[in-house]
């Protein structure tokens, strides 16, 4: 019987195993898809971003850690400093820092948000969208204003859409 539950317990273990093998080649294919036509080269929507590895409900000690990045390189005390903002959940009473921008959040939506960026040297600003699902963080950072917003929002609900079928 001790066997039998050793057994069941292992093959438990190798499904849960398998299932992430398979989530992580998704979220990999899917990142590189949009990465590729959505970031970076003149006429993108986006000038880089973020997959940030989150979940509220894991425990505390479990760090957050970068799943993919594209147009910027973050290092893991600058990521710490961004999610702990997340967590202390005070997005209109605090700026955040990516990178040497500091943003201020703009407008707060159920499961996303936009931010401005406060220090920047472009005319027509830089801007910031959050948007959280079940186990990732999405930052996408955009140069413009109101129409470029636009785009950039169109552009992150793509891959969003994509984690969101897979419960990610």
């Amino acid at each position: 019987m001790l066997l039998g539950e050793a057994s069941a317990e292992l093959e438990k273990h190798q499904l849960n195993w398998l299932r992430c093998a398979m989530d992580w080649a998704f979220v990999q294919k899917s990142w590189e898809k949009w990465a590729s036509s959505n970031i970076g080269s003149f006429g993108q929507p986006l000038k880089a971003a973020l997959l940030i590895n989150y979940d509220p409900l894991r425990p505390s000690r479990l760090l957050s850690t970068i799943a993919e990045q594209e147009g910027i390189k973050i290092c893991p005390i600058e990521l710490s400093q961004f999610v702990n903002f997340i967590k202390r959940n005070k997005l209109q009473k605090e700026t955040f820092m990516i990178g040497n921008n500091q943003y201020m959040v703009t407008s707060i939506h159920e499961n996303w948000f936009c931010a401005r960026c406060l220090n920047t040297s472009k005319s027509a600003g830089e801007g910031a969208i959050v948007m959280q699902t079940s186990v990732f963080l999405l930052v996408a950072l955009y140069d413009g204003s109101i129409g470029l917003a636009s785009r950039a929002m169109a552009s992150v609900d793509q891959l969003v859409w994509q984690l969101n079928r897979k419960n990610l």
